[in-house]
């Protein structure tokens, strides 16, 4: 059986991790298309929403193993401080630019997955 702290460094490095994947994705110039030409929009937006959405459940998932008070409201300002550096990010990234929508989207994911999640735990009897 693990022990409290080795749960509790697992989660961490699943945020971080996931962080590093988003940061990859987010240095790319050019990000590979799995959709036709005219439907790259709906890919964009898909993609942000899904990583952000599985950033904010693996922030709160975290938090809530390491005992922190709020974890849904600390997890949804964690995900959108990093979409805010995400954005910044690709400020220096060739072919990439910060977009406001995107960062939208990011929140918008966040939100969801959270409200899932809470759901979830409530349902389960350990909101």
């Amino acid at each position: 059986m693990k022990t409290l702290r080795e749960k509790c460094i697992l989660r961490w490095a699943a945020v971080v991790a996931w962080m590093g994947l988003i940061f990859y994705l987010s240095a790319q110039p050019r990000m590979p298309r799995v959709m036709p030409h005219g439907l790259s929009q709906i890919q964009d937006v898909i993609g942000h929403f899904t990583v952000y959405a599985v950033l904010a459940v693996l922030v709160w998932w975290a938090l809530r193993g390491a005992g922190i008070r709020h974890p849904m409201l600390w997890a949804l300002a964690v995900t959108v401080l990093y979409g805010v550096s995400d954005e910044y990010h690709q400020s220096f990234v060739p072919n990439r630019h910060p977009d406001v929508f995107d960062l939208a989207t990011d929140f918008a994911g966040a939100v969801i997955a959270l409200s899932v999640a809470r759901w979830l735990s409530v349902r389960r009897g350990r909101g």
